[in-house]
Formats: C-alpha cells, structure tokens, sequence
C-alpha cells in the first residue's frame, strides 16, 4: 500500500472519517477492521514503508497464527473439512483418507501452508479411484530433508508414522515389520490397533 493511501487509511481508522472519490462530501464508517499480512512489518516500519502509527493503530489485539508445519494437530481437522467441502462440489463418493495418506499429510512439511493443503485434498478427491484417499492420490513431493521433516512431528505422530512404513516394507506381513522394528508380535498388534491401521498379514 503506498503511503498515501497509509495516510487515509489512517484517517479513517482515527476518525471514522472518509470521503469518496471525486466528492467533497465527507462520510462516516462504522466498522471494525481485521488485517492480516505474512509480512515483516516491524522491518518494513524501520525501512519506512510502512508508516508507525499506522501499524500502532491495527495492532490492538495481534494474533499470531503459526505455519501449518508447526501446527500438525490442525491437519486431519483442515484435510477433513477440505474432503468435506470438495466431495460436495464434485458429487465425489470418497469418504475418508487411508492411515497411510492420513500419515503422508501429516509427515509432509507443508511449504505452501493451509492453501498448499487445500489443493492436495482437491486434486487427491479428483484422483481417487474408490472411496478412500490413497496415499498414492495425494500427489505429494517427498521432502528434501525427511530427517528434519519427521523431527517436526510430535513423538504419537512419528511412531505412527514408521509403523505404517515398515508395515508397507514389509507387504503387511505383520512378523517381519515387527523384527524390523524390534517389536514381539504382540506389541505391534497393539500398536496397530490404537492407531486403527489395518494389515493383511
């Protein structure tokens, strides 16, 4: 916004104030003003392109809303009502997300954050073939790093997540994902069972 219209704004944030393009007449708004921005405003104010009082006038209660990386909890929740929202824009039978493209959603680092996430979901409720989503539908990059990409997940998020790929590696077959992980039997089964992931074997 140029610091000019910085200006009105301004005004109108103060007073209440505005006059419409080409008139003289002054007019008065009742409003209440949410803003949101991904910028670095105190940089910009110390660069002057932002004005100060400006930024003091907006900034009465300020939110600061963490990416979607740091906020994994949010994604079954999010993915849910994007499946919700675009299974009735398409008339799309699928109903629910697979443990394990629920666990790829999850694992992923998300660099396009919630709109990155909303996209996944839409093209995944195009490309699915029955009435799950597949990991396979989901289209997801693998991260550059999956060292650190598994380090932002939370401790029930993690294990979850090397179970459902060594249950993978090992074709379902629920002894050998349990040697390689160095579980008994038992103890998987277990596991399997609290975090509902279905096996063949």
């Amino acid at each position: 916004m140029p610091a000019s219209q910085q200006a009105k704004l301004l005004r109108v944030l103060q007073t209440g104030e505005f006059s419409a393009v080409g008139s003289a007449r002054v007019e008065r708004a009742d409003v209440r003003v949410i803003a949101a921005t991904n910028a670095d405003l105190a940089a910009d104010v110390k660069a002057g392109r932002f004005r100060e009082d400006l930024l003091y006038r907006l900034n009465t209660v300020e939110i600061h809303l963490p990416k979607l990386c740091e906020r994994r909890e949010d994604v079954p929740l999010l993915a849910a009502r994007f499946l919700a929202r675009t299974r009735d824009r398409y008339n799309n039978p699928v109903i629910d997300f697979s443990s394990e493209a629920m666990s790829a959603l999850l694992a992923h680092p998300w660099p396009g954050n919630v709109r990155e996430l909303e996209h996944v979901v839409e093209r995944a409720v195009l490309l699915a073939q029955g009435d799950r989503i597949e990991e396979s539908d989901l289209g997801l990059r693998p991260a550059a790093d999956p060292v650190g990409q598994l380090d932002a997940l939370t401790l029930e998020q993690a294990e979850r997540y090397v179970i459902e790929r060594a249950v993978r590696r090992a074709s379902g077959n629920v002894n050998e994902a349990a040697k390689a992980l160095g579980l008994s039997r038992s103890a998987l089964y277990r596991r399997l069972q609290l975090w509902g992931i279905k096996v063949s074997g």
